[in-house]
């Protein structure tokens, strides 16, 4: 599988160039089957990124752009009523929604409004929805990679925190370099599909052998130390939840098997930990509407300095 690894991360870097570390997060997120969140200015290869994941890893792709007037029906599916069935049961069928896809790009998830974003929790978390009192299993592998535009930018909607605790990772793409974009200028395809490397059941067999890699208790007591200090210190305002802790042991779990490793190192922890818990530290809009400054709190500063303050040799 290493070697399968090795492909996928070859074959993203001719859509995405010069964006190894980010790229590799990415597929850190998939493999921990966890949820993507990517926050950028327009135009930064949010969507080009979550059409390629698709396609290496042969998954059924569906794109979901987020408006204003979005509805959750449109997006999960609703029952349509036939008129001259005479068969109670057949009266009425289930017409699936965008959403029962193995990867499902939420584009612009920040300028839906409240009612729409609020129905992808289930789907997240449950990987399930219901309609009318029935439940619909979604398929397996179940991957959202959602985008949002950022917050300052008119029309858009800040995400709740449930749902962004819901998101296992937020990357942000940012500019290329100078010679990376010269790069991306000079392809002569650069709209041609990427060749299929891997398929579902390869995917779930990785899914697997990840949640299968071994931990010590000193990565476990590192981890615990870091969620602990965030709740102690008054310096965050919003402290790490189990759930972020859960997330980050399957993250750095991932982060080792896409290393070519069987076994989690403190480096493991540290290289998901930014992208783990930045959009979990930030203030909430609650916090922002009392007039806190947000700037003063940013995720990623807040996320380095709680990384900075425990020694992995003394945890």
């Amino acid at each position: 599988m290493r070697q399968d690894i090795n492909q996928v991360q070859q074959a993203l870097s001719k859509k995405i160039i010069g964006k190894e570390h980010q790229l590799k997060l990415a597929i850190t997120c998939l493999l921990a089957n966890g949820h993507l969140l990517i926050e950028d200015l327009p135009g930064m290869g949010k969507t080009t990124l979550s059409h390629a994941l698709s396609q290496v890893f042969g998954l059924q792709y569906a794109r979901i752009q987020f408006t204003s007037d979005l509805l959750p029906s449109d997006m999960l599916g609703v029952n349509i009523f036939h008129t001259h069935e005479r068969d109670e049961e057949k009266r009425f069928t289930f017409r699936h929604g965008p959403i029962f896809s193995q990867v499902v790009l939420a584009d612009e998830l920040n300028r839906a409004s409240p009612k729409t974003q609020s129905a992808l929790l289930e789907a997240m978390e449950e990987r399930q929805v219901s309609i009318d009192g029935v439940t619909h299993a979604l398929p397996s592998p179940f991957f959202v990679i959602a985008t949002q535009n950022p917050s300052y930018q008119s029309g858009t909607y800040p995400l709740p925190e449930s749902q962004l605790d819901r998101f296992f990772m937020r990357i942000s793409l940012g500019y290329p370099a100078w010679e990376a974009e010269k790069a991306m200028l000079m392809q002569q395809d650069a709209s041609a599909p990427l060749t299929q490397i891997l398929d579902a059941a390869s995917l779930n067999k990785m899914q697997n052998e990840v949640a299968a890699i071994h931990t010590s208790d000193a990565i476990l007591h590192y981890i615990l130390r870091l969620v602990s200090e965030s709740r102690q210190s008054n310096e965050f305002p919003n402290p790490l939840s189990p759930r972020a802790s859960r997330a980050l042991l399957q993250g750095a779990k991932a982060w080792a098997y896409v290393s070519g490793r069987d076994y989690v190192t403190p480096e493991d922890v540290q290289a998901v930990f930014v992208a783990i818990t930045a959009h979990r530290l930030t203030l909430s809009s609650h916090q922002m509407s009392l007039g806190q400054s947000s700037n003063a709190f940013d995720g990623e500063k807040l996320s380095q300095k709680l990384l900075d303050s425990i020694d992995p040799l003394a945890a």
